[in-house]
């Protein structure tokens, strides 16, 4: 089974992530959100590389800012892994309940 691998930005943490996490689980897929430890360019793309190699099978890498700089910089990529790569996207995300 496929495994999403979450890597959050400078200013988050993987908490950042629950939520989407959740939505993953509830849709039966498996996903781990990384401790992104924000030490250097080179050495968090070496952390998430570890985290990712001790991963069985294939992977999905989504990232949200700076954390989407970590694994292309690095050598996080394996050959059955298929990456996001950083990019913006044009539609708001979908909301339930009333704003906060």
């Amino acid at each position: 089974m496929t495994t999403v691998v979450l890597v959050h930005g400078a200013f988050a943490e993987s908490a950042s992530w629950n939520g989407v996490i959740e939505r993953l689980h509830d849709a039966g897929v498996d996903s781990v959100a990384v401790a992104n430890p924000l030490r250097s360019l080179a050495g968090d793309a070496t952390y998430v590389r570890d985290v990712i190699k001790s991963i069985e099978g294939p992977v999905v890498l989504a990232g949200h800012s700076y954390g989407g700089s970590v694994w292309p910089s690095g050598p996080a990529r394996r050959r059955s892994s298929r990456s996001t790569g950083p990019r913006t996207r044009s539609r708001s995300p979908t909301r339930t309940g009333s704003p906060s």
